[in-house]
């Protein structure tokens, strides 16, 4: 039996390029909710093969970004109140325990991997650049689920990560405000999880998640009543 690892074939190094390149428009918004995505399109537009496209879109499909359905095609998954509410209660008792979870189990490379990422989303929020703090803050929340050390916790949360990421930038885009919420809460969390306070890390994190789903849910109503009126 051959053990060697099989290499990457190129169809795979450029179909994880093109996720990565049309989950940020769609992320931002630079691809709208309900877009239709046609694989020669796409294909034409990156200047790739089919091959990588289908590949990357079926990716974006498992990762909820993107819709699939028989003789109606692929399109930008739509954005609404409903999906909001589902993600975002989900994501309060998850991401709660990851941070619990990460002041139990840090270990030094992880609290200087957050504390990189706090360093970043604090030069960003100076700057009043919201792309950079919206990076630097995914990255925060992806050192926080490292450190938490649950891989099956991980892997719930991968689960709604990137549906996540969608309501997350359109708060910090709309409600600047919530950006100051946003790095102020980070800042105690990370004080408890140095101290290895679970219950204070866990609590912080639930309420800044649930601070931030009561005021992005107005802006989403909005957008949406914006998208049926035609204004």
């Amino acid at each position: 039996m051959d053990s060697a690892i099989a290499p990457l074939r190129l169809p795979d190094v450029l179909g994880q390029e093109l996720v990565r390149a049309l989950e940020e428009e769609i992320v931002t918004g630079r691809l709208a909710p309900e877009t239709r995505l046609v694989e020669e399109e796409v294909a034409q537009r990156f200047g790739i093969s089919r091959s990588p496209v289908r590949e990357a879109l079926r990716r974006l499909e498992q990762d909820g970004l993107v819709l699939r359905e028989a003789r109606r095609g692929i399109w930008v998954a739509p954005i609404s109140r409903a999906d909001l509410d589902e993600v975002y209660s989900c994501r309060i008792a998850l991401e709660g325990l990851a941070a619990e979870q990460a002041a139990l189990n840090r270990h030094e490379a992880q609290i200087a991997a957050l504390r990189a990422a706090f360093g970043a989303m604090d030069r960003a929020h100076d700057a009043g650049n919201v792309a950079d703090y919206f990076r630097g803050n995914l990255a925060y929340t992806d050192a926080t689920h490292d450190a938490a050390g649950n891989v099956t916790l991980k892997r719930l949360l991968a689960g709604i990560g990137k549906q996540a990421q969608r309501y997350r930038y359109i708060a910090y885009s709309e409600v600047p405000e919530l950006i100051d919420q946003s790095l102020i809460g980070c800042r105690y969390i990370l004080a408890a999880i140095v101290k290895g306070d679970a219950p204070r890390a866990r609590e912080i994190t639930e309420e800044l998640i649930r601070r931030s789903w009561k005021t992005v849910g107005p802006v989403v109503d909005g957008m949406l009543a914006q998208q049926r009126t035609g204004t």
